[in-house]
């Protein structure tokens, strides 16, 4: 069993609007449903074996107000208070706080330290481990290709400028406004070949060992798991590599604050989880998810609906 949460975004302000103007956000309430959160997977019985944080922990305007080190900071210590490991994903909203190079030394930086569990380059958040036996989690880095986080003059800006211009004319890059593949814009990103071809390594392992894998990303990397826009760059390549293999259960993602799930034309589950930032005081949205031999269970609480996946 595993505790999930996406979209946390917490930031010591008071509530606001989403970019365009129309949907409420808690930012300080958002800390609170999260202790909500740890206080009811502390006392799961039996008790859960790690945590899922799907990216987006606290919210960009943090760093226009100087305490992205201080929000971060509030977030790991409630989280700390759980005695199971917490896997993160990095969203748009960590690279709007910290660069990539910076993140690595933060909280958020849960790739463990041996050299084998994810691609060579050491600033790309991807790698697996497994929680228990024939069940493997592989950890994607949805912003290994991106401008945000990264040096403008840097070979990784340049290039993810490169991509991003080439399907995206508009000034505004965070706008989809007119284009034929919307998804395209600054605040979604892309994979890497390099990480591509390592996700293709880890899933030839598992399929040769029977593992059943359960994937976890920021950005979601299905169409029908998404709303057309909060989709990652080339999508196509990763569920190409998922595909190709027979030991891909689920995929989890965040970014989508609305949530959705699809089940593929391969029989993936791909469940985008509800965001807590835009979640009333009174309400939450976290999750427990039970893995047995055919299925996997979704307790929901709050926003998130209970669910089902057999496979």
């Amino acid at each position: 069993a595993f505790g999930v949460v996406a979209d946390i975004q917490f930031a010591d302000a008071e509530d606001g609007h989403d970019f365009g103007g129309c949907r409420r956000r808690y930012y300080r309430h958002s800390l609170r449903l999260l202790r909500e959160a740890v206080q009811e997977w502390a006392g799961e019985s039996p008790p859960i074996d790690f945590v899922l944080q799907l990216g987006d922990s606290i919210d960009g305007q943090n760093a226009r107000r100087g305490e992205a080190e201080s929000a971060l900071r509030q977030v790991l210590e409630v989280l700390g208070q759980l005695s199971v490991p917490v896997h993160h994903a990095w969203g748009n909203h960590e690279l709007y706080n910290f660069s990539r190079a910076r993140l690595v030394h933060t909280g958020l930086y849960s790739r463990p330290a041996g050299g084998s569990d994810g691609p060579p380059d050491r600033e790309c958040h991807a790698y697996h481990c497994s929680p228990a036996p024939r069940l493997r989690l592989v950890v994607l880095d949805t912003y290994d290709v991106s401008t945000l986080g990264t040096d403008p003059d840097s070979p990784r800006y340049q290039e993810s400028l490169r991509v991003l211009r080439e399907k995206n004319p508009n000034d505004d890059l965070n706008s989809p406004e007119g284009l034929k593949e919307p998804h395209f814009v600054a605040f979604n990103g892309g994979f890497s070949q390099a990480q591509l071809d390592w996700f293709n390594e880890v899933l030839k392992f598992s399929d040769e060992n029977q593992e059943k894998v359960i994937v976890t990303a920021h950005v979601p990397i299905h169409p029908c798991a998404s709303n057309g826009v909060c989709l990652a760059w080339n999508y196509e390549a990763a569920l190409s590599v998922i595909h190709s293999h027979g030991c891909v259960v689920c995929v989890l993602a965040g970014h989508l604050h609305d949530g959705a799930y699809c089940l593929d034309s391969h029989g993936v589950h791909h469940l985008t989880l509800e965001g807590v930032i835009e979640t009333p005081p009174e309400s939450n949205a976290f999750g427990t998810i039970y893995v047995y031999e055919d299925k996997m269970v979704l307790k929901g609480r709050g926003r998130i609906p209970d669910r089902v996946m057999h496979f």
